[in-house]
């Protein structure tokens, strides 16, 4: 293990299908059924980490790690290389960046009006962050599968470890939807979703109405990321603090808070956030009644 810290990512790992395999075999129960989507985000969370360092030193149990998460999350780990490390973090929300929030046509609120200003389809309100997942999808799975068509002219090998991982995921889902359908469905898929969405929709919580200017050789722009403080962090590896993991993404998580304080102050104040839950529903809830909870967009084209 690289680092220490990362006992609470195993403990993640393992406590999930206990929560699973507990319901299944001894009934449905709200407490665990709560436990189970908390630990689905933190499976998100962790695969986002295992893909920037890795958890172990040794090959065989990282790649062991990359098919355990393939299992819990009920969907390929390779994916985040070409979505996330390879778009993402090179782009940092600029005009490049395939799944950038003001790319998408989300310029109208929820009762109708539009949001969209004139530098383009820019928002941060209820219905863009509802519809991200689906378009950033949309737009990325072409990726994925030119990524894997690359590998089967580059490395063979890679390319089926890459399907591998779909087969996984489909021999978990059919003898478990065989054995019951309704178990499977309440207990497997519905958390899964549900984790895949959070791990689409934090890029829109993260990014949306932040400023998407690339860099320049005049201008360093340290304002493409919202920052979230408050006990998510410690619960979830960290992931609140955005702006030091794009300038430092090879830093470990747990070296994040640190890594923090050299850019709290660079970054505007509008981006910065006691509370990821707060900032929710003041914008997406209460901004729906009025202009006084909404976010102004950062965002301006070069």
């Amino acid at each position: 293990m690289h680092n220490w810290r990362d006992l609470q990512s195993v403990i993640y790992l393992l406590t999930l299908p206990v929560v699973v395999i507990w319901q299944w075999q001894f009934g449905f129960f709200w407490p665990l059924y709560c436990l189970e989507l908390f630990l689905t985000l933190g499976i998100g969370v962790i695969h986002h980490n295992h893909t920037h360092l890795r958890i172990w030193q040794g090959k065989r149990l990282n790649r062991f790690t990359d098919l355990w998460i393939t299992l819990l999350q009920g969907h390929p780990t390779f994916v985040f290389y070409p979505a996330h490390i390879a778009n993402h973090h090179r782009y940092r929300h600029s005009e490049q960046d395939l799944a950038r929030t003001y790319r998408f046509n989300a310029g109208l609120n929820t009762l109708g009006r539009s949001t969209a200003p004139a530098t383009g389809h820019d928002s941060n309100n209820l219905l863009g962050y509802l519809l991200h997942p689906l378009q950033a999808s949309w737009i990325l799975y072409p990726r994925f599968i030119d990524y894997m068509k690359k590998w089967f002219h580059q490395h063979r090998t890679y390319f089926y470890y890459c399907l591998l991982q779909y087969a996984l995921v489909i021999s978990l889902w059919v003898p478990l939807a065989f054995i019951d359908w309704r178990k499977w469905l309440l207990l497997v898929l519905l958390p899964q979703l549900y984790g895949l969405h959070w791990l689409l929709a934090t890029n829109y919580l993260q990014h949306a109405h932040a400023d998407g200017r690339a860099n320049t050789k005049q201008h360093k722009n340290y304002n493409y990321a919202r920052n979230f403080y408050g006990c998510l962090n410690p619960l979830l590896f960290n992931i609140g603090y955005h702006t030091a993991h794009h300038e430092h993404s090879r830093a470990h998580w747990s070296a994040l808070p640190k890594l923090n304080q050299h850019y709290k102050d660079l970054v505007v104040p509008e981006l910065h956030e006691r509370s990821l839950v707060g900032y929710m529903l003041r914008t997406y809830i209460l901004g729906i009644f009025h202009s006084r909870w909404r976010t102004i967009s950062l965002h301006k084209k070069d």
